[in-house]
């Protein structure tokens, strides 16, 4: 029998999966009220009139009154904090992920694109699947044995904790709140072909890898099995969340069902093997994007997957490799170091093989199939179109820029995540003349279950730096000057936000805080100009991979991109998008100016003799 965790409360199962590293990491502080006010207000002041920030300071002055309302909510969020090991960590699983009920495709699942591969047959596909099996199996026993090395920022060690979360792990749909289960002893994996669902065991009853010629057999005879024509149930896991809830109901009303759920359930990870996409006028980058994000809708591979698995890879025939994950367990950096682990196990050909008679084929593959009520049938076919309607409205770019990496910007003294940012914020500005409000997450693992904050990437100087650049008759020293300034500002922004010291999730908790409390929600909270600086029409994120690969997401709001980047030695890979139901808005056309941007800033920086001081 698995080993089944099933999440109730946050707390319960995140001692469950303690990090592996042994120090005792701090608590995640909560900030002093006036300074999250005051910080809060100054990231405001660039999006709105004069007229409004009067308006919202004249709010936020109110509500941070000694005695008021917010100093109420501010001491019982203390309160709060005193006994819990991380405030926020229930709250956050809860409020970002579990209770969001659009669908995770695309909304909330990123993809993330891994090297192309040349297959020249069937056989090459599977065996570079077997391969890229062992290399998880391998990677899952380090941390199953405690090996990994704990990761550290500066001198300050990071929680390891979710490094364990992300295998045999399964976001089960619920109304209102879906629900997280953990099953880390699991000894088999999911296979996808042509929408049919394999068990594959993996791990033999003493813990020992199979071969990768008996997993390569096994693959084979998966395929052979393969029907040519079967109901698309993953099609379901790509739904809203009610919809999938609904219909999840429906098919576990068959006991025969319900084993294929906890089957597919208790999987360490599911492996997709994928049919050529049928995509043609993109480029591969963009092709691959599309589908790691969202299979590309019914007509590709889009009913070859099951969604609410937290890890799933996908190998096409094509060549065309990669992953989706499921968002609510773990950050991207932990699933990019197993994506550096899989590719430096697959160059190294590090495969371990099994002493003793190997398995047959026969007794590792177990064909899985539900029997579908005409209720289900009907679902299904209603999550096709919206699935097919939510693909044809996303518009996604994959980008490499060539022209230079980090290692330039490192020479220049800068850093190259604020330097990114400020070009983001540069090609904003540069295609549609106002400022964005602009996501970029931090990584808050330095404290104890810790999660994200959100960097406010536009500023007042981030605003300056992009008029100023568009400004024909300023000189090339105050051009630098605004660089300069803007890289600064962002640097320490980053800073206090790494140091749990950011604003958006202090006033997240407020407002919990009071909901929980039976008391009124605060005007802040309804402000038109706090609500501005949340409408982020720019949501970023920094997931660094040794290889040729970039992460894809889809926009946070209508009018929105996503952008999320890979910076390398020598270039920068980038996954972006944008909504086709907004005319404002156009990925290539952003990457063009993004383009442009950082080609600006390389020309201003080798041009101007002070740009190294």
């Amino acid at each position: 029998m698995h080993l089944c965790f099933k999440f109730s409360r946050s707390q319960s199962s995140l001692r469950l999966v303690r990090n592996l590293s042994s120090a005792q990491l701090p608590h995640l502080p909560v900030p002093a009220l006036q300074d999250t006010l005051k910080k809060c207000l100054r990231t405001i002041q660039p999006l709105v009139t004069e007229e409004q920030l009067k308006q919202t300071d004249s709010i936020f002055k109110k509500f941070g009154e000694p005695g008021g309302l917010g100093a109420k909510l501010q001491d019982l969020l203390l309160n709060r904090a005193e006994k819990e090991e991380n405030w926020l960590a229930e709250w956050w699983l809860n409020t970002a992920y579990l209770e969001f009920r659009s669908p995770v495709v695309v909304y909330s699942s990123p993809g993330l694109v891994m090297p192309q591969q040349e297959f020249e047959s069937v056989e090459d596909q599977l065996h570079f699947a077997a391969q890229l099996i062992l290399a998880v199996l391998d990677f899952k026993s380090l941390i199953d044995r405690e090996q990994l090395k704990p990761e550290m920022m500066g001198k300050d060690p990071l929680d390891m904790a979710q490094y364990k979360k992300v295998f045999g792990t399964c976001r089960l749909p619920r109304i209102p709140r879906d629900e997280l289960v953990y099953h880390p002893t699991s000894k088999h994996i999911i296979v996808m072909h042509r929408n049919n669902i394999f068990q594959l065991n993996v791990l033999a009853e003493d813990g020992s890898l199979y071969s990768e010629s008996q997993l390569f057999s096994a693959l084979g005879l998966i395929t052979d099995l393969t029907e040519q024509e079967v109901t698309p149930v993953g099609l379901l896991t790509s739904d809203s969340r009610d919809n999938w809830s609904k219909s999840y109901q429906l098919l576990a009303q068959d006991a025969a069902n319900l084993e294929v759920l906890k089957s597919i359930e208790s999987a360490l990870f599911v492996v997709c093997l994928d049919q050529p996409s049928g995509t043609m006028g993109l480029d591969d980058r963009t092709v691959s994007g599309r589908q790691t994000m969202h299979g590309d809708g019914a007509m590709s591979n889009g009913g070859n997957r099951w969604f609410d698995k937290t890890i799933q890879f996908l190998v096409s025939e094509e060549g065309r490799v990669g992953l989706t994950y499921e968002h609510s367990p773990a950050e991207g950096q932990p699933i990019a170091s197993i994506v550096d682990h899989i590719m430096g196990y697959i160059d190294g050909n590090k495969f371990e093989q099994v002493v003793g008679d190997p398995t047959p084929a026969a007794n590792l593959c177990i064909p899985l199939k539900f029997k579908i009520s005409n209720e289900v049938q009907e679902a299904i076919k209603s999550a096709a179109a919206n699935l097919e309607n939510l693909v044809n409205n996303v518009e996604a770019c994959g980008f490499s820029f060539d022209k230079y990496g980090k290692e330039f910007i490192k020479s220049q003294k800068l850093s190259p995540d604020s330097y990114i940012q400020m070009a983001m914020q540069f090609a904003f500005y540069r295609l549609h003349k106002v400022p964005a409000a602009h996501y970029e997450s931090a990584a808050t693992r330095k404290f104890l279950h810790g999660r994200t904050e959100t960097i406010r990437s536009c500023s007042v100087e981030s605003v300056a730096f992009a008029k100023t650049m568009l400004d024909s008759s300023a000189s090339p020293h105050q051009k630098l000057a605004a660089l300069k300034k803007a890289i600064n500002g962002h640097k320490d922004y980053t800073l206090q936000a790494l140091n749990g010291l950011g604003v958006d999730r202090h006033l997240l908790g407020l407002k919990l805080t009071a909901i929980s409390h039976g008391l009124p929600v605060p005007p802040l909270f309804s402000d038109p100009g706090y609500l501005q600086s949340l409408h982020m029409r720019l949501s970023t994120s920094q997931v660094a991979v040794k290889s040729d690969g970039f992460m894809i997401y889809g926009p946070l709001v209508e009018d929105g991109y996503g952008c999320c980047y890979n910076p390398r030695s020598n270039d920068i890979k980038f996954g972006t998008t944008a909504l086709n139901s907004c005319a404002e808005t156009s990925a290539v056309k952003f990457v063009e100016s993004l383009d442009q941007s950082l080609t600006d800033m390389h020309q201003l920086l080798i041009s101007t003799p002070t740009a190294h001081l």
